[in-house]
């Protein structure tokens, strides 16, 4: 499946995928305005980030994968940030930071993660942003980040994120698709606020492009490099997107459907395996059973942490509005913004079961 899915994006290349222009890029061996001016990202110098990280010492790291190794650093001002370091320089690892700093620096959101400055000096492209304490929600479900997430703070995370993702789609001027919708992107901090991560691959869509955005080749490919271990594109990735080869703002909505269902079962999405397994979309649909009045058929895979925790009305709504996210076709799935208000109803009806189950 791997194979044929990079080959499928290697004949994809070639289309044409026009993305608004920024500021050109220029490598620069000092802070000497030659790297773009974005609005709100502070340039670093190399020495700076050297300095706040100890020289980039490994006791300061907090986080490691493809493309390199995040730091946790302290500024001079007293402001802790992450700093992430890549570890490869070619030219479509370069593209993607330059597409993380630049969409980054277009969008102010409480609940999305904040690009504090960057560094382009001595060939390398840092990027700097606000630390967040509690790590990845995939971490903390998988019980690695010491975040205590109880039902109702799952619901509240979900809600928050469905904020940050409404703004993406319906209010950032240009509008912005994020096309990498994990539970790993989504960033607790220390007081379990959700903070959407990650715009390496986001498209920002101009006015005429609004509901079709093609998802550019290389991407993918460069996920299926890194990430195709963890199931980060696979799990997640809209099927529609085989057919068309499009990803519009419907398919971070599919990714989202698979994101509430992880906060209800703290597994891992996955894909069909050699072994017989099967992903997580399939085994919650063969799993629900309209007749049960308390679980709603999904009794032996709610995370136990939560199953004496959540309530019937609140876990079948959410179960229900996770699986409208999953349709086939994106005209059938919602939108970001009824998604946010489906699931801020849901808190509020499951606060109301919860008073009700107490009296």
């Amino acid at each position: 499946m791997r194979s044929s899915l990079a080959r499928l994006c290697l004949k994809q290349r070639r289309r044409k995928d026009e993305e608004i222009k920024f500021a050109p890029w220029h490598s620069s061996t000092k802070g000497d305005g030659t790297a773009p001016q974005l609005n709100g990202a502070r340039y670093f110098s190399f020495e700076e980030l050297k300095q706040c990280t100890d020289n980039f010492s490994e006791n300061n790291k907090i986080g490691e994968g493809g493309y390199g190794k995040v730091y946790k650093g302290y500024c001079s001002n007293g402001v802790v940030v992450a700093i992430k370091r890549p570890t490869l320089q070619d030219f479509w690892v370069r593209k993607d930071l330059e597409s993380k700093i630049e969409v980054s620096s277009r969008v102010h959101h409480k609940n999305i993660v904040s690009l504090v400055g960057f560094c382009l000096e001595q060939g390398e492209l840092l990027l700097v942003y606000e630390y967040t304490s509690k790590g990845s929600l995939r971490d903390n479900l998988a019980g690695k980040g010491g975040a205590n997430l109880n039902w109702e703070k799952r619901l509240q995370i979900a809600l928050d994120s469905a904020r940050a993702f409404a703004y993406l789609h319906e209010l950032a001027n240009p509008m912005i698709i994020h096309r990498n919708v994990t539970s790993k992107n989504i960033l607790l901090d220390e007081n379990l606020n959700s903070k959407v991560a990650d715009f390496g691959i986001s498209k920002i869509v101009s006015e005429k492009e609004r509901g079709y955005a093609s998802y550019q080749g290389r991407g993918i490919i460069a996920r299926v490099e890194y990430e195709v271990n963890e199931n980060d594109t696979f799990g997640y990735l809209d099927p529609e997107y085989f057919f068309t080869i499009v990803l519009s703002e419907k398919s971070d909505v599919y990714s989202f459907g698979v994101v509430m269902l992880e906060l209800i079962t703290a597994r891992r999405p996955g894909i069909p395996g050699p072994d017989g397994s099967i992903p997580l979309i399939e085994e919650v649909n063969r799993a629900i059973d309209e007749n049960d009045l308390e679980f709603y058929g999904l009794r032996d895979i709610i995370d136990p942490k939560i199953v004496n925790q959540v309530t019937n009305v609140g876990l079948r709504n959410l179960v229900q509005l996770a699986l409208q996210c999953l349709k086939h076709s994106g005209s059938d799935r919602p939108s970001m913004y009824e998604i946010m208000k489906g699931i801020d109803s849901i808190l509020q009806l499951d606060g109301s079961a919860r008073v009700n189950n107490n009296c």
